[in-house]
């Protein structure tokens, strides 16, 4: 059984753009399916496409299944099946033993960015970067399958 357990956090745009970070990959990833119990992702890089099946989220916890596929299938599959889309770019940075995600997010989510990272327990302890500020973990509307839907630059409109 695969499970992903995780928390998000925003980051301080100043200390981002001051940050020496490594290159980042563009990604697409659309959703064919997303509701409260279940969601199914089609995500596609430059090099390869990316299927994902999550349950619901328990705590910080759910399961989560990922695939590679052909890139060409994933660009069909989101152009034929997706319901809804997202653009970002993500960085990977270590700090202090672990692997930070930051996505940047683009189009009418332009100006949010989250960082992720991933656990090995519920309990596991890590340091935070001097560039995250409020966790937003648990909060629907920073899920990727929800900023598809009601992205960023909508919220105070």
């Amino acid at each position: 059984m695969a499970i992903e357990i995780e928390r998000k956090f925003l980051v301080d745009h100043e200390q981002w753009r001051l940050l020496t970070k490594p290159g980042g990959k563009h990604y697409r990833q659309g959703y064919i399916l997303s509701d409260d119990i279940k969601t199914i992702r089609v995500r596609v890089t430059d090099e390869l496409g990316y299927i994902t099946i999550k349950g619901k989220t328990k705590g910080i916890s759910r399961l989560e299944y990922e695939y590679t596929i052909p890139v060409n299938d994933g660009i069909e599959l989101l152009n034929n099946f997706a319901v809804s889309e997202l653009e970002k770019i993500r960085y990977c940075i270590n700090y202090e033993g672990k692997v930070w995600e930051v996505d940047e997010f683009l189009g009418d989510n332009q100006g949010l960015l989250v960082a992720e990272i991933e656990l090995e327990s519920e309990t596991e302890t890590f340091k935070l970067p001097p560039w995250v500020t409020v966790e937003v973990t648990g909060d629907k509307k920073y899920y990727n399958s929800a900023l598809s839907v009601n992205p960023f630059n909508r919220w105070n409109a």
